[in-house]
C-alpha cells in the first residue's frame, strides 16, 4: 500500500476543520456530527456600557444537536432512532455537567446465566454505533446473546453524550417559533464577563486593575459604527473573559495574536500599524487581569478606538476603498468560533480515564449488580488504551480497577517500535501548531473523502484500508461505519495519544506518569487481539505492551493468515470473519474469567 504522505495528510485535516468552523448550523442524521457553529450576524443586544452577564461553562445554544435531542426524548421515555439498544442510560459524570450515554443490551432468557456485566468501550472520535452496526453485525448483540448485560459506553463529546445544559436547551428549543432558527439564537446576549456586582467582595483583590487615559480613546466618536463596536467588544471581552479560565492555555494568545494580525491587514496604510499594535497590546495587557465591569469598559473603549482608527484609515487612501466593515465583522465571527471550539471542546485522554469511566463502572454496577462488584471491559483501538491505562494506575496506587478481566482490540501504550500509520500525526503534535484548531472534525474529514475514495485517482482509497481489509466488510456497513461512526475530537486528546509514539510509551496529561512502567504489577487477566494488516496499530505495537504484562496473566493472538482473511482495525470488530474466529476466542476468554471469587 503506498504511504500517506504527512503533508498530504496535514491537508486534509485543516481542510476539514476550516470546513468545520464555517458550516451552518444544520440538522444532522449522525449524533456523533460536529456540532454546527453559529454564525452569528448581532452578537449582543445590550449597549457597551452595560455590564454583561457571567460566561458560559458550556456551549452555546446554537450547539445542541442530536445529542441533546435525544438525551431530551430519553428523559421523556422515548428512545431515539440511532440507538439501537434495549435501552439508552445516562450516567452523570461528577464535578461536571457531563451526562455520558450507555447503550445497554440484555441478554435474552435462555442465553447462559453470566456473574458479571460486559462494558464495551470504543476508539477515539467514535460512538456506538461501531459495535451495532446492524442486527446481523452487532458485536454489542452477539455478546448479550451469550448471556452477557452488555453496555457501551459513549464519553463526553460522543454519540448521544450530552451536556445538562444542552438538555435544558433542548427541552426548552419548542418555545421558539419554526422559522426563528438561527436568526432567534443570533440576537441573544453573549455571556462574557461578569458584573462587579456578582463578583466575590469577601476576598481581597490582589491585583490592582490599571486605568487607560489615552486622550484619543477618550476622545473617540461613540457614535460611528455602534453595532460593529458592541459586536468587537463582546468578542473581545469574551476572549478577555476566557483568558481567566484557561491562564495556561497558549491557544489563546496565539488566537489573539492571529486576530489582531488579520485586523491590521484591514487597512492598506502602514502608517496606522503602529496605532493599531499599540490598542491591541492595550487589550492583550487587560486580558492578564481579573475579569470586572471596569475592565470590560476599557475594552470596549479601546474597540471604539479601534474602528475608530480602522474607519479613518480606510476614508484617507485613494481610491476610497469599501467593505472594510464587512470583513472586520467576519474577522471577528472567526475569532468567537475558535472560542466556542476551545470552551466546547476542552478536555483530554485523563478526562476519560480519570472521570468519564469510572462514572460509567460506578453506574453499571448499581444497574447490573454482581457478588465480588467487578465488571469484564472490552477495548477497542482507545477504549482498549484507556482499559490499559486504568489497570496500570490501579497497579500503581494498589487499588482495586473492579475489573475481573478486560480484553484489548488492536491497543497499545506503546507504538515506538512499529510502523504504525498514526506515526504520521505526530509532526502535528507540537502543542503551538496543534492547538491552533481545538477540534478536529474527524467525522466531517471521513464523510466528506469517502464517497470519492473509490474514484480516480484513487489517492484516498487508502483511507479505508486503515479501516478495514480488502473485502473483509460488506460494503453498505463500511459506508455506514465510516459515515456515522466518527464524531469530532479535541486536540486535546491527539496531543496527549500522540504521547505513545515516543520514547516511554503514553503519559498522562503532565508527562509525569508513565502507563507502561506499571503493566508489570496488574492483577487484571488480559486478552490481547492484534489484526495482520492493521495498519493503524500493528501486532507489532501490541506485543510492545504485551510484553510488560505478567505471562501468566495475558494471552496474546494475531488474526489473518498469509493467505487470507486478513484483518484490519476494524475488522476485529466488524470483519465478516469476526463472528466465527474472533468472537468464540473473546467469549472463551470471558468465560474462564467470570467466576465469581468467594
Amino acid at each position: 500500500m503506498p504511504p500517506l504522505h504527512g503533508a498530504n495528510l496535514r491537508i486534509l485535516l485543516a481542510g476539514a476543520a476550516a470546513a468545520h468552523l464555517s458550516s451552518s448550523p444544520v440538522a444532522r442524521a449522525s449524533p456523533c456530527a460536529p456540532p454546527a457553529l453559529l454564525r452569528l450576524r448581532a452578537f449582543a443586544s445590550y449597549s457597551a456600557s452595560e455590564p454583561p452577564p457571567p460566561p458560559p461553562s458550556s456551549p452555546a445554544p446554537s450547539q445542541v444537536l442530536a445529542s441533546a435531542d435525544a438525551a431530551c426524548d430519553c428523559e421523556q421515555g422515548a428512545k431515539p432512532a440511532i440507538c439501537t439498544a434495549d435501552e439508552l442510560h445516562y450516567a452523570p459524570v461528577p464535578g461536571t455537567d457531563w451526562r455520558i450515554a450507555l447503550w445497554r443490551y440484555r441478554p435474552p432468557p435462555e442465553a447462559p446465566k453470566r456473574n458479571h456485566p460486559l462494558m464495551l468501550l470504543s476508539g477515539v472520535a467514535t460512538n456506538a454505533v461501531g459495535f451495532d452496526l446492524s442486527p446481523g453485525a452487532s458485536f454489542a448483540r452477539h455478546m448479550s446473546m451469550q448471556g452477557f448485560d452488555t453496555w457501551i459506553v459513549e464519553v463526553r463529546g460522543a454519540g448521544l453524550s450530552t451536556r445538562g445544559s444542552e438538555l435544558a436547551a433542548a427541552s426548552t428549543k419548542s418555545d421558539l417559533s419554526p422559522n426563528s432558527g438561527v436568526d432567534e439564537i443570533s440576537t441573544k446576549k453573549v455571556n462574557v464577563v461578569p458584573p462587579a456586582k456578582e463578583m466575590s467582595t469577601n476576598e481581597p483583590q490582589s491585583v490592582e486593575v490599571p486605568v487607560l487615559t489615552d486622550k484619543n480613546m477618550v476622545e473617540t466618536n461613540t457614535s460611528e459604527e455602534p453595532q460593529l463596536v458592541t459586536k468587537l467588544t463582546n468578542a473581545l471581552a469574551r476572549l478577555s473573559a476566557t483568558f481567566s479560565g484557561y491562564v495556561n492555555d497558549s491557544r489563546l494568545r496565539n488566537i489573539a495574536d492571529s486576530f489582531f494580525d488579520r485586523v491590521t491587514e484591514l487597512h492598506p496604510d502602514d502608517s496606522l500599524t503602529t496605532s493599531i499594535e499599540e490598542v491591541a497590546d492595550k487589550i492583550l495587557g487587560l486580558m492578564e487581569f481579573p475579569q470586572t465591569s471596569a475592565i470590560y469598559d476599557q475594552i470596549s473603549q479601546l474597540s471604539q478606538r479601534l474602528v475608530k482608527i480602522l474607519g479613518e484609515g480606510q476614508q484617507n487612501v485613494s481610491p476610497r476603498l469599501f467593505g472594510w466593515q464587512e470583513r472586520l465583522s467576519a474577522t471577528i465571527e472567526d475569532l468567537q468560533k475558535q472560542l466556542e471550539l476551545i470552551i466546547s471542546y476542552d478536555w483530554d485522554f485523563d478526562h476519560y480515564l480519570e472521570e468519564d469511566v469510572p462514572a460509567a463502572i460506578d453506574y453499571i454496577k448499581q444497574q447490573s449488580v454482581t457478588k465480588d462488584g467487578k465488571l469484564l471491559a472490552i477495548g477497542h483501538s482507545m477504549g482498549g488504551i484507556l482499559l490499559y491505562a486504568m489497570i496500570s494506575k490501579c497497579a500503581f496506587e494498589g487499588a482495586d480497577p473492579e475489573l475481573a478481566a478486560i480484553v484489548t482490540l488492536a491497543s497499545s501504550v506503546d507504538y515506538t517500535t512499529s510502523n504504525s500509520s498514526l506515526k504520521l500525526l505526530v509532526p502535528l503534535a507540537d502543542p503551538a501548531e496543534m492547538l491552533r484548531v481545538p477540534a478536529i472534525p474527524l467525522g466531517t474529514l471521513l464523510s466528506t473523502t469517502y464517497p470519492i475514495s473509490s474514484r480516480a485517482p484513487y489517492i484516498l482509497s487508502l483511507l479505508r484500508s486503515q479501516i478495514s481489509a480488502k473485502d473483509m466488510m460488506d460494503p453498505e456497513l463500511l459506508s455506514k461505519l465510516i459515515l456515522n461512526n466518527f464524531c469530532t475530537v479535541p486536540a486535546k486528546v491527539l496531543l496527549q495519544l500522540t504521547t505513545a509514539f515516543r520514547d516511554g510509551g503514553l503519559r498522562n496529561r503532565t508527562g509525569t506518569f508513565f502507563f507502561k512502567e506499571h503493566l508489570l504489577k496488574i492483577k487484571v487477566p488480559v486478552l490481547a487481539l492484534a489484526g495482520d494488516e492493521d495498519l493503524i496499530c500493528p501486532p507489532e505495537a501490541v506485543y510492545e505492551t504485551v510484553k510488560l504484562i505478567p505471562q501468566h496473566l495475558v494471552t496474546y493472538k494475531v488474526f489473518g493468515k498469509p493467505e487470507g482473511p486478513h484483518y484490519a482495525h476494524y475488522d476485529l470488530v466488524g470483519g465478516r470473519k469476526a463472528l466465527h474466529e474472533v468472537y468464540p476466542c473473546i467469549i472463551e476468554f470471558l468465560s474462564q474469567h467470570d467466576e465469581v471469587s468467594s
